[in-house]
């Protein structure tokens, strides 16, 4: 079964359900030890099969009752990825850089943990990024306003014109990385936040 995805823009796939796998990192572990967010990126724009790859992943992640109620809107458009750089005044500049951006949706009718469900979407399409060795960044949206203090959902819904019931959890930046960041440092893990068997309190630290 093949379906074409034809966005506003000039970006065109063709998904093909019997798409040939491939393996890419060793193991899971160095995935996500090497994923760090990143906010830089090059000129060069993703293959149709990279953005395959993201939104399977997408559409593949697990929902509460297997409901589903996640939707994804897919911009490419250097205009539109500068529009969404306004969609909060901190932490969405790097939108502007990015090849690819994926606003990650629910429909709250159908779904009450819809944040939830498109939380693990959102992290899944960074996990096959990294995969794939591109880079990727979160830009929160639930909860955020813009520089006008409107709300930032409701900014990029009348964006796109997206209906009401339609709410924005997140935006993920995707790109060739622009920068390099070095693995995770084991040693900065917080091992003192797992509790076996029981929830043990901190202890108070001596004067």
């Amino acid at each position: 079964m093949k379906v074409t995805i034809i966005p506003n823009h000039s970006l065109s796939l063709r998904i093909n359900s019997n798409s040939d796998k491939k393996e890419y990192m060793n193991s899971f572990a160095e995935l996500i030890k090497t994923r760090r967010s990143t906010r830089k990126f090059t000129d060069q724009l993703l293959s149709p099969e990279q953005v395959e790859l993201i939104l399977k992943a997408a559409l593949m992640s697990p929902s509460s009752k297997s409901r589903n109620p996640w939707q994804f809107l897919v911009i490419e458009d250097k205009e539109m990825l500068k529009k969404l750089a306004a969609c909060k005044p901190h932490g969405a500049n790097f939108l502007e850089g990015c090849a690819l951006a994926v606003i990650v949706m629910a429909n709250i009718m159908e779904g009450e943990a819809w944040i939830e469900d498109t939380s693990i979407a959102s992290i899944m399409m960074q996990l096959q990024a990294e995969d794939l060795g591109l880079g990727s960044c979160w830009c929160q949206i639930r909860g955020r306003q813009t520089e006008d203090d409107m709300d930032s959902s409701q900014y990029i819904r009348n964006l796109f014109d997206i209906p009401y019931q339609i709410e924005v959890l997140s935006i993920i930046g995707f790109g060739y990385k622009g920068q390099e960041r070095k693995p995770f440092n084991e040693d900065n893990l917080q091992w003192e936040k797992i509790h076996i068997g029981a929830y043990h309190k901190p202890e108070e630290k001596s004067e």
